[in-house]
């Protein structure tokens, strides 16, 4: 399956959650009502009459039945409504809960350096911007997940154990692992499972608690400590249904999900040793996966089986993901492993080297590597992105790093050739967001070396974490700043619009994750107009002559079979653009692939991909949701 083809299967098990979970809430309403009746018939069996029928029995008890089904029914959704409002700040959220600390923007460990390194190669290799990361610093076991609801607001997790045991390849099979689940829809339907499954665990959480309260008062000699400890024990025994659906769903959900990531990590890193060697670790480490925080709620987001095995595991048995990974794989081999590590140096993370990535190429150019590609990079992409960023000036590394420095950064970024209209700009900046920020907008122009137009699009989405942790009211002002310093020289390039719109989009996904857009029900054929705009302005930010541009937008508009009218020019391309993706955004999965292939053709009527075409298709690939891994802006032919 492809990028949009996950999306679609990710919809369909959201589908299937939500059909279980009402299972769940059914069974567990039955239960009730069932004790409830038996308790109070039990109490008032001494003043029954004669025996009553079936409906009369029923009819006595309706007030029973009303109060037992809508006490449950309320608590199982008042408790679910809590704990998904406890995770609307997405990923960072859940990662904190579980104990995680940020890494910092310039870790002075190198096995935290080593870990960004790795987290932001992967990001820019796929065009998304990097995920907030974060360590568990009290967790010795090899684990790790991603939480949230859309990229923007992503957040990657490992435990200090993880850091200390696996080599940079193994790690990076790791992340990988957990960049697939990103992708493929898994992490905004896991985020949502703990929500709903807090609501049909609720009962055994209260039962135990009750329990636990009921022996202190026990040895107290409280009178009322008997009758409480029965309350609690059928509160629980009945919780215990929930637990049981709980477990059951997370397992008909995560265990094919897993194999899936697996096969996305090879195929990310293409190298089967990494994520094999990561799991043979787990396999032979004294704690394995295991964590020692409460992991229940999260053991169906997690790299490896975070609790105990049961019958209904989130994850497949660890060596049979090996064998998947590695057919020949027999389990009398982990003693070698585990041998080796122990005797394993923390030194292998200081001789991390950039230079031996600076050879790299990209991927070539071609639509149907780039559509399989899409949330699933390939390692010459990944090589190519660690190249990238090796390359980039360490000032400016160090200021998309820093929240105090992202924003003049990308402001800076935005500043004008000439210098009459780039002093009004740096007057704007002054006025919006106060002298200092003006003042480090001049002091990163004077210290950077100039950056190459292939580096200001991942200096984005490096720069996006530290972006998140600025107040919302500085958001708004720089984005206001944004929108007005681009249009002060009277006109907008196609970057300064594209850095525009994909921070506006990036940012209202992140302050907003549970809203965060999924895709549509609209077809091509419903927003002919919109794609024809769209395919007509790649076509004319792409060549210049007139009879290429109207080729260009020929072959676009042919290769998915839109009725062909002839190309229209609009007055104002931004405007129309802005408006055209904000409707395409509602297309189905599908339908999107067909329009990522279509603006291709268009890009490849002529043998050069220009790096400002490739910019305004990552804009396009930004506002439709689409992460679209990195492009090459050299020469290219069809392959066949």
């Amino acid at each position: 399956m492809n990028f949009f083809e996950h999306q679609d299967e990710a919809k369909r098990n959201t589908q299937r959650l939500v059909l279980l979970f009402l299972l769940a809430v059914v069974v567990i309403i039955l239960a009730i009502d069932s004790v409830l009746l038996i308790l109070f018939s039990t109490l008032l069996s001494d003043t029954a009459g004669s025996p009553q029928t079936l409906s009369g029995f029923f009819t006595e008890n309706s007030s029973i039945l009303l109060f037992g089904t809508g006490g449950t029914g309320a608590a199982i959704g008042l408790a679910s409504l809590f704990r998904s409002a406890s995770l609307k700040d997405g990923g960072g959220a859940v990662a904190r809960q579980m104990g995680g600390v940020p890494v910092e923007a310039d870790p002075k460990d190198p096995l935290r350096q080593r870990l960004r390194n790795v987290v932001e190669e992967i990001a820019i290799a796929s065009g998304v911007p990097v995920p907030e990361i974060y360590i568990m610093e009290q967790e010795s076991g090899i684990n790790a997940f991603a939480a949230g609801y859309s990229p923007s607001d992503a957040a990657v997790a490992v435990t200090r154990g993880t850091l200390e045991n696996l080599n940079r390849e193994e790690l990076q099979g790791v992340i990988a692992h957990e960049f697939s689940h990103i992708f493929n829809g898994d992490m905004r339907l896991n985020i949502r499972l703990i929500g709903a499954l807090f609501g049909i665990m609720i009962l055994a959480i209260a039962g135990r608690r009750i329990l636990s309260g009921a022996r202190f008062s026990s040895s107290s000699k409280n009178n009322n400590a008997g009758a409480i400890i029965l309350f609690a024990a059928a509160l629980t025994a009945i919780g215990y249904i929930g637990l049981f659906f709980a477990r059951w769903i997370k397992a008909a959900v995560s265990r094919q999900r897993e194999y899936l990531a697996d096969a996305s990590a090879v195929q990310f890193t293409r190298n089967p040793q990494g994520i094999a060697g990561a799991l043979k670790k787990i396999a032979v480490h004294t704690q394995g996966a295991s964590l020692n925080r409460d992991s229940e709620e999260v053991s169906h987001m997690l790299f490896g089986q975070g609790m105990r095995a049961t019958l209904f595991a989130t994850h497949p048995p660890v060596i049979e993901r090996i064998q998947r990974i590695e057919p020949g794989f027999r389990e009398q081999e982990l003693g070698e492993i585990a041998k080796r590590m122990l005797r394993r140096s923390r030194r292998e993370a200081e001789r991390e080297a950039a230079a031996t990535q600076a050879s790299a190429k990209r991927a070539p150019f071609d639509p149907r590597t780039i559509i399989e590609g899409i949330g699933r990079p390939g390692w010459e992409q990944i090589v190519a992105a660690a190249a990238l960023a090796a390359s980039m000036p360490e000032s400016m590394l160090s200021a998309a790093r820093s929240t105090e420095w992202a924003p003049e950064l990308l402001l800076c970024l935005l500043l004008d050739n000439d210098e009459s209209i780039r002093d009004q700009q740096l007057f704007t900046i002054a006025r919006n967001l106060g002298a200092e920020s003006e003042a480090q907008v001049r002091h990163l122009m004077s210290s950077a070396m100039p950056i190459q137009p292939e580096q200001r699009l991942p200096l984005l989405e490096i720069a996006f974490p530290a972006l998140k942790r600025r107040p919302i009211d500085f958001i708004h002002r720089m984005l206001d700043t944004v929108t007005e310093i681009v249009h002060l020289d009277g006109k907008i390039e196609v970057f300064e619009f594209l850095l525009a719109k994909v921070i506006s989009l990036y940012l209202t996904d992140a302050f907003n994750p549970a809203q965060s857009h999924t895709g549509g029900n609209q077809t091509l054929a419903d927003q002919a107009q919109a794609v024809r705009d769209v395919i007509a302005i790649l076509a004319d930010h792409g060549h210049k002559e007139s009879e290429l541009i109207h080729r260009s937008y020929e072959n676009g508009i042919n290769s998915i079979g839109l009725e062909h009218l002839p190309m229209q020019w609009p007055t104002d391309w931004v405007k129309t653009l802005d408006m055209a993706l904000d409707q395409l955004d509602d297309l189905k999965n599908k339908e999107k692939e067909r329009l990522i292939t279509a603006l291709m053709e268009t890009i490849l009527t002529d043998t050069q991909v220009a790096t400002e075409e490739l910019e305004l298709l990552r804009a396009i690939g930004s506002a439709l949701h689409i992460p679209l891994p990195l492009l090459s802006d050299r020469s290219v032919s069809r392959q066949i």
